[in-house]
């Protein structure tokens, strides 16, 4: 008797149903969500020869509900991506790296921002400044080694500082010289800031005159001065350099607590790592049982970052055939991992700190089809 009052819901119903349901669920707008991406971890710590941030935009307004994060974007994770309706994918790998001539349906990269674009799916990439910041790639790989303290081998400086420009001039002037016209002169020229104070420099009372500017200005400021010889003779002209940051930047020096033999240190980073196989040039004259104190690391490709550092073994995804010879002829041990083996690990504690970050603010989740494009066989 119940039964027969069942009535089906009808789809008008179930589609306002939908919408409600979709409606309540949380999202940022691109613009906002990229921002707090660079505030956790700045673009500016990127290599200047790198690709970073927003390749890929949909005509705003653009909202993400869900953020897809992957080690490299492949056509087969990009259907992936589609079939799990992502509004943002962040691969670490920019995919769009050198400049594309134009978008046609003939090579994989062109199809993905064909798709992307299609689907309304923004693509981001951060790459270096996620191997050079604190809470990045590089100090995930570090906490396989054990208790150890790590510092960049190549550490990253400051973006913004208070001083402006990249150099300082400094002169003095006798109260006799024509003070006002310096000081006008100085100011009328752009990208120039001025300070002065009184100095006693010789046993006479002169005015200090102290400016910052930038290397363009500088050349207006050398011109004026050398007008006056006693003046410009007494010019200084510093290089600015921005302060270095003490935990940032590429590459880590780990010099771990206690020693451990290299064996050890092997199991660990395959354990670290999930991997079964790892590869291993020894240095000359050292052994399995050979201890391990000084660990230099680089996440991906870390010939350039690690050569010439001082360490009982270096530990990278990739370096080339001579640099391996070089370091091993140095006493010191290699071990590679394949590149993208190095840095995939870490997508999974960028997903938790991400999701801390941006107060839950959206759905986040991890690639189940993205993978290091070489097998051991």
């Amino acid at each position: 008797m119940l039964s027969s009052c069942v009535r089906p819901v009808p789809t008008t119903v179930r589609f306002i149903d939908s919408l409600i349901c979709n409606s309540s669920r949380s999202f940022m707008d691109l613009k906002a969500l990229l921002s707090s991406l660079n505030d956790f971890a700045s673009l500016s710590f990127a290599e200047s020869w790198d690709n970073v941030g927003l390749l890929v935009e949909p005509s705003p307004p653009h909202t993400v509900n869900t953020l897809f994060l992957t080690n490299d974007l492949t056509e087969e994770v990009m259907e992936e991506v589609l079939q799990k309706k992502a509004d943002l994918i962040l691969s670490y790998h920019p995919p769009i790296f050198r400049p594309m001539k134009r978008i046609t349906w003939n090579t994989w990269k062109e199809r993905l921002v064909i798709r992307a674009l299609e689907n309304r799916v923004a693509i981001y990439s951060p790459h270096t400044a996620y191997d050079a910041a604190p809470q990045g790639v590089n100090n995930w790989l570090a906490k396989g080694l054990g208790d150890c303290t790590s510092r960049p081998i190549h550490p990253s400086k400051a973006p913004n500082y208070p001083t402006e420009g990249n150099h300082r001039v400094e002169f003095s002037i006798n109260h006799s010289q024509d003070l006002d016209k310096v000081m006008s002169a100085m100011k009328g020229i752009e990208d120039v800031s001025v300070t002065s104070f009184s100095a006693r420099i010789d046993d006479e009372e002169q005015t200090r005159i102290s400016l910052n500017c930038t290397q363009k200005a500088l050349m207006q400021v050398v011109d004026f001065l050398s007008q006056n010889k006693q003046l410009y003779q007494k010019t200084e002209i510093l290089s600015l350099e921005k302060p270095l940051l003490q935990h940032t930047g590429m590459g880590r020096l780990c010099t771990l607590d206690e020693s451990v033999s290299l064996a050890t240190m092997i199991d660990r980073i395959k354990r670290h790592l999930k991997l079964s196989y790892i590869r291993l040039a020894l240095g000359v004259g050292r052994t399995l049982e050979s201890q391990v104190k000084v660990v230099a690391l680089c996440a991906g490709s870390g010939s350039s970052v690690l050569q010439g550092v001082e360490a009982d073994l270096y530990f990278t995804g990739e370096m080339s055939h001579h640099d391996i010879l070089d370091a091993a002829s140095q006493g010191i041990n290699v071990i590679l991992c394949e590149h993208t083996n190095t840095e995939r690990g870490f997508l999974s504690d960028l997903r938790d700190m991400l999701a801390s970050h941006l107060e839950n603010k959206i759905n986040i989740i991890l690639s189940e089809t993205d993978r290091d494009p070489l097998q051991v066989v």
